[in-house]
């Protein structure tokens, strides 16, 4: 296991793997979400209860998937840096969590919009919500704890814990609606039954996976880019350059 970590955690290595990714994942984005905004837009149908307001659908929930996706690979990111050390974990938190961060605030901006026609109001505190703005609060104070140090190495070790802590507020988010009552929708993926069977019409399913696949692929070439601007700067401060 950890020499498949030392494979991995090479820079060497992952420049190699990025050069690979990186030409996929500009033409995957590029298509799905090209497809999936016309899709989402103007072939989906309206929601017979939300009308048209429902195609904040297809922004929000993208985004509420990807802040947590992102939170969660930091979060083994930062295991990997308190176990093993490895440089490269460090570096992708540094990369990541601007990235984590833009999601939530996203998720934040469209569930705001899309709860005033719904629920009549901006904001309510419901657990999913308030849960949601948790995670943004630990993903700033992650990020500032990243820098607040003179060694970059310190800074990073210190956000890999405030990162483990912060796990905890995942499962919170996830079964928030399920645990407490709450005005915001169930998932209509929670369960084996609903896998099967959503609980969401196939012409709304569609753009709303294609959109989150299109999402995913972009925010990955922005974490591989950030993460190879990364590399190169931390070499230039381990070689003394200005």
């Amino acid at each position: 296991m950890k020499l498949n970590l030392s494979y991995f955690a090479n820079p060497a290595h992952f420049e190699k793997l990025a050069k690979f990714l990186m030409p996929v994942l500009v033409v995957a984005s590029t298509l799905l979400l090209a497809y999936g905004l016309c899709d989402a837009l103007l072939l989906s149908p309206p929601d017979y209860q939300q009308g048209e307001a429902v195609r904040i659908m297809y922004l929000h929930v993208p985004s509420a998937w990807l802040s947590m996706a992102i939170y969660a690979a930091c979060g083994v990111a930062a295991i990997v840096l308190i176990v093993w050390k490895h440089t490269l974990a460090e570096l992708f938190l540094r990369a990541a969590l601007p990235a984590g961060a833009a999601a939530t605030a996203l998720c934040l901006l469209t569930g705001m919009l899309w709860g005033k026609p719904m629920w009549g109001t901006w904001w309510v505190w419901d657990a999913r919500l308030t849960s949601m703005l948790i995670l943004m609060f630990i993903y700033i104070g992650t990020i500032a704890l990243t820098d607040a140090f003179d060694r970059p190495e310190q800074g990073g070790t210190a956000a890999a814990w405030l990162t483990i802590i912060g796990l905890i507020n995942l499962p919170i988010i996830k079964y928030s609606v399920t645990w407490w009552s709450t005005l915001h929708q169930p998932s209509s993926f929670g369960g084996a039954n609903s896998i099967i069977k959503p609980a969401i019409s196939g012409d709304m399913l569609r753009p709303l996976l294609v959109m989150s696949l299109g999402l995913t692929c972009y925010v990955a070439i922005i974490i591989i880019t950030r993460l190879r601007a990364e590399i190169i700067a931390r070499r230039l401060l381990a070689s003394g350059a200005k």
